[in-house]
């Protein structure tokens, strides 16, 4: 039996549920003191001890057996990029198999649904849905554009010279059967419209906002991940062959000294190999799509382009 005043060693740096404490060997009146918030009947968090999103959402699944978590807690367990994101998770997405009660507690959201085995995995215990089913799932929440950048980050894959290679999470050839191979879910269509626009290499929403916006409006210039020759090679975000245009997105990572000085590097060697690029910014970004579209549009023209 531990002290009244102390948790269980395993049980003092994350949440647990009630039945966890007692088992533990926790008091009743240590399980209900101020230090320990309850977000949900059952379940204690210690609130002076920051934690993991797993190991706050953990208790969820284990009073709900045969639950998984999906959506946009999954998606958060996967580090996909959102719109939105709440390192203090306040809704969680648990999913039961059809036929199920869903389950009806404070700050759940309950769905109920076939999931075959393959469609969950487990992370350190917990049960998740897989990448590409959590993917599936978000095509009912998200709009196209925000779907294609999850599919980008989860078939993005590259080995450039001044990096470590990077491996997909979803092979895109995978991703584009697991998708056409679903029938009948809210979203479908809009999921496979976003695997048919989804490209290799591509490193940020941004980046794919940006080359999105250039097919919707013409300017011939969507190819990620291109390496212009020379050496070294110089890896713009997109790239023109045809009209030796290109762009880089600069976001805050581009802020820093050591990546200031690299960039100026490679702005440099761009320019030398005849090649005009165009920089965008958050700023330009915000100024709206035909804003950004008219930046390259007087690039590709000046580099002989007559659309």
């Amino acid at each position: 039996m531990v002290s009244r005043d102390q948790l269980p060693e395993h049980l003092a740096g994350r949440s647990f549920t009630f039945s966890e404490g007692v088992a533990g060997g926790a008091s009743v009146s240590r399980l209900r003191s101020k230090n320990l918030g309850i977000p949900s009947r059952e379940i204690r968090v210690p609130r002076s001890h920051p934690q993991k999103l797993l190991d706050r959402v953990r208790p969820y699944t284990a009073l709900s057996p045969g639950s998984c978590l999906s959506h946009v807690t999954a998606a958060q367990l996967h580090g996909l990029p959102l719109p939105w994101f709440d390192d203090e998770i306040v809704t969680v997405h648990l999913t039961r198999p059809a036929g199920s009660r869903q389950p009806r507690r404070r700050h759940v959201t309950g769905h109920s649904r076939h999931l075959p085995g393959a469609d969950i995995m487990s992370m350190d215990g917990v049960p998740v849905t897989t990448p590409a089913r959590t993917f599936l799932d978000l095509a009912a929440i998200l709009t196209l554009d925000q779907l294609v950048a999850v599919a980008d980050f989860l078939v993005c894959e590259h080995d450039r010279p001044f990096e470590r290679p990077k491996m997909a999470i979803v092979q895109a050839a995978s991703l584009r059967r697991y998708v056409e191979g679903k029938r009948n879910l809210r979203g479908l269509a809009k999921a496979r419209k976003a695997v048919e626009l989804m490209r290799i290499g591509v490193d940020s929403p941004p980046e794919t906002q940006l080359r999105l916006m250039l097919q919707r409006t013409g300017p011939p210039m969507s190819f990620p991940n291109y390496a212009i020759a020379g050496d070294p090679e110089v890896w713009p975000d997109l790239a023109c062959e045809e009209y030796k245009s290109c762009s880089e997105y600069e976001g805050e990572i581009h802020k820093t000294t050591q990546k200031q000085l690299f960039d100026r590097t490679r702005d440099e060697r761009t320019a030398q190999r005849g090649w005009l690029l165009v920089l965008v910014y958050k700023a330009d970004m915000q100024r709206g799509e035909a804003y950004v579209v008219e930046m390259f549009r007087k690039a590709l023209r000046r580099q002989g382009w007559n659309g």
